[in-house]
């Protein structure tokens, strides 16, 4: 039987709260289905000691929805890491001189200085601020674009007496 601490217990907020104890049996009850494709929601709870099957499918669903959170993070810090390394990289550029060429000679000012070429650096700060959304996105910083309707909408069939509809 299980022990009064391993059942599931309600936040303030009337959802779910995981214990060690629940969390063990969830995570034994998604095992067995993995496991047994074949076994019933009600034999897995019997077996694993849930009151009823729909204890034990909301367990395996709390599981599955686990996994996925923990994937998805796992997917967000990976994007993260590229991010990183591109902005390293465009960073790298921004700060960097670049000289003007032109037809495979470098031109100089007046004073015999290689004169700036501020293409590459632009360039650069152009992949900065696409990293920088890019970022935001994959944080979900960015607020939903909200739009505004107002008005009615008027339908119109055409080819359609309208007195033969009545």
């Amino acid at each position: 039987m299980t022990h009064p601490n391993d059942r599931p217990r309600l936040k303030h907020n009337g959802r779910f709260q995981s214990s060690p104890g629940t969390d063990a049996r969830a995570a034994h009850a998604a095992q067995l289905r993995a496991d047994n494709p074949t076994m019933t929601y009600q034999q897995i709870a019997d077996a694993v000691g849930y009151s009823n099957k729909g204890d034990c499918w909301r367990a395996v669903q709390r599981c599955r929805e686990a996994v996925l959170r923990e994937a998805g993070a796992d997917l967000v810090a990976s994007e993260a890491q590229l991010l990183d390394d591109l902005f390293v990289s465009a960073m790298e550029i921004l700060e960097r001189d670049h000289v003007m060429v032109s037809h495979g000679k470098v031109i100089t000012g007046e004073d015999g200085r290689p004169l700036l070429d501020d293409g590459p650096r632009l360039a650069a700060l152009r992949e900065l601020r696409a990293i920088r959304e890019s970022y935001r996105k994959l944080h979900g910083v960015d607020q939903p674009a909200k739009v505004e309707h107002s008005g009615g909408v008027r339908y119109e069939v055409v080819g359609v007496d309208p007195e033969d509809l009545t």
